[in-house]
């Protein structure tokens, strides 16, 4: 067993211009350490005013002309694996500021750090590889394509996986050109900000990278409305992902890429290994505190495996260590605030007074930061909130099922649309369920399995656009189709 030292809070201004800088009002809000509910520091707080500069610093080093539109494209991509180079320099101090804030462990935000740069590195390589094209055309004229950046992107990202939020997005964000304005969730601004020092060690120009930290009906709104703003990309839930599309379509129509909220199915047929897919369901469910968007929330599990595999899946929940996430012995720290607790503790209610079996946990654990009991339920049925609503903690519904058909059927019935997974020995169940789930990823016999190379995106309210892989680079850029015509004298 290792504690890893608290770490020392550097910088908890605004980053607008390659400066770090307060507030216009003077505002500042607290973030909160959720292992001890005490408060950590005071951040400068955005208002719309300090949205304006931030995007006129973001317009200007966009515009035709400047240093970061006129730099060779393989140089972008030299600053994105040097800003890669300084993540994996301070990891350690990067990961313990996240445990800090968000309540993760110090292994799974050590993990998340790793995978953030594996994805800067992996959009340094794209720079100098997006070009348009030569197009055949009818008629006597040649017709290119040149790809462009859209401009300034905001980013607004959520509190449960900070780093890799902010590197799946910036990534191919700056690799096509554009510049960024960052809103941190409020819970998880000291890692962004940190980072923000690291582009300006880097060599990044003034303007390109900038972060304004606040709360999303002030700060988020203002990026949302912004008439300057040419695209925003929102992490989150499926209803403030509805009001920022609605803010794009009262301002100038801005681009948007939502990544919403998502019950994902997981299903457990009879053929399955049970003790792999005992451990692969808990770890779907349970992985970061439970609070992962595409978690695999509804646990199907074919009738006759079912009662074996409840047994199983508690004895595995009761098991895990839940404690101070800087303790390398503990796999479950607390949630994220008292709003998550809350949450998630009055649906656990909710469970047990429609029916569903609470096999183990379901209760606060002490009165000292917001710690929740690993819980399981059983007989849990489709029309119960715990099977409908995402729940974004560590609560595993365990849901029998007879046939493919049914299972289908089952999965699909929901608003979401984001993940899904099978667990099976058979290649005719593969193939079927995954064509007719509704689902932007669909794992087989795995779960969770996400590279910088493969793309993310959800059906239904789960969102739309795709992120990681090269999918993700086309959400940052404009084609321009240029036709020439040619003389006909010398065609």
């Amino acid at each position: 067993m290792s504690v890893i030292e608290r770490p020392q809070i550097r910088f908890t201004q605004l980053f607008i211009d390659n400066e770090f800088r307060k507030s216009i009002n003077n505002k500042k809000f607290p973030t909160i350490n959720p292992s001890t509910g005490d408060v950590i520091a005071e951040i400068e707080e955005a208002d719309k005013d300090d949205v304006d500069q931030a995007v006129s610093a973001a317009q200007k080093a966009v515009e035709l002309g400047s240093e970061w539109r006129t730099m060779d494209a393989s140089q972008r991509g030299r600053l994105l694996h040097k800003l890669a180079d300084l993540m994996e320099r301070d990891a350690d101090y990067i990961a313990t500021l996240d445990t800090l804030e968000n309540g993760l462990t110090i292994t799974d935000t050590r993990h998340s750090l790793k995978f953030g740069v594996e994805l800067i590195r992996y959009y340094a390589g794209w720079p100098d590889k997006l070009h348009g094209k030569t197009i055949p055309a009818d008629g006597n004229v040649t017709t290119i394509t040149r790809l462009e950046p859209k401009g300034v992107c905001a980013i607004i990202i959520p509190w449960n996986a900070p780093v890799v939020m902010l590197s799946k997005t910036i990534g191919p964000a700056l690799a096509a050109g554009n510049t960024v304005i960052v809103k941190p969730a409020e819970q998880t601004s000291l890692s962004a900000l940190y980072i923000a020092s690291l582009t300006k060690e880097a060599g990044f120009p003034t303007g390109v990278f900038n972060v304004v930290c606040g709360y999303g009906p002030i700060t988020g709104a203002a990026l949302s409305e912004h008439m300057d703003v040419d695209k925003i990309t929102f992490t989150g839930s499926t209803s403030v992902g509805k009001l920022i599309q609605q803010a794009s379509g009262k301002s100038n129509l801005k681009s948007v890429t939502l990544e919403l909220g998502g019950k994902s199915p997981l299903v457990i047929f009879d053929d399955a290994d049970i003790d792999e897919a005992v451990n692969l369901a808990h770890f779907a469910v349970f992985v970061c505190n439970g609070q992962v968007c595409c978690a695999g929330s509804r646990t199907f599990v074919q009738e006759g495996i079912y009662d074996q595999f409840v047994k199983r899946s508690v004895e595995l929940s009761a098991a895990r260590v839940v404690g101070d996430p800087f303790n390398t012995n503990t796999v479950q720290g607390p949630q994220v605030n008292a709003q998550q607790l809350n949450k998630i503790i009055e649906l656990i209610d909710s469970g047990v007074k429609e029916g569903a079996k609470l096999e183990t946990g379901g209760k606060r654990i002490g009165n000292r930061g917001y710690f929740v009991e690993p819980t399981v339920f059983s007989n849990v049925s489709d029309d119960m909130r715990i099977a409908k609503e995402e729940i974004f903690g560590p609560v595993q519904q365990i849901i029998k099922f007879k046939t493919m058909d049914e299972v289908i059927r089952r999965s699909n019935n929901t608003i979401y649309g984001l993940g899904s997974g099978i667990v099976t020995k058979s290649l005719d169940n593969v193939l079927t369920y995954s064509q007719a789930v509704k689902a932007g990823t669909v794992w087989v016999n795995c779960y969770f399995v996400v590279t910088p190379q493969t793309p993310i995106g959800g059906y239904k309210m789960s969102g739309f656009g795709r992120e990681f892989g090269e999918n993700a680079l086309y959400e940052y850029i404009e084609e321009k189709t240029i036709t020439i015509r040619v003389d006909n004298k010398n065609s």
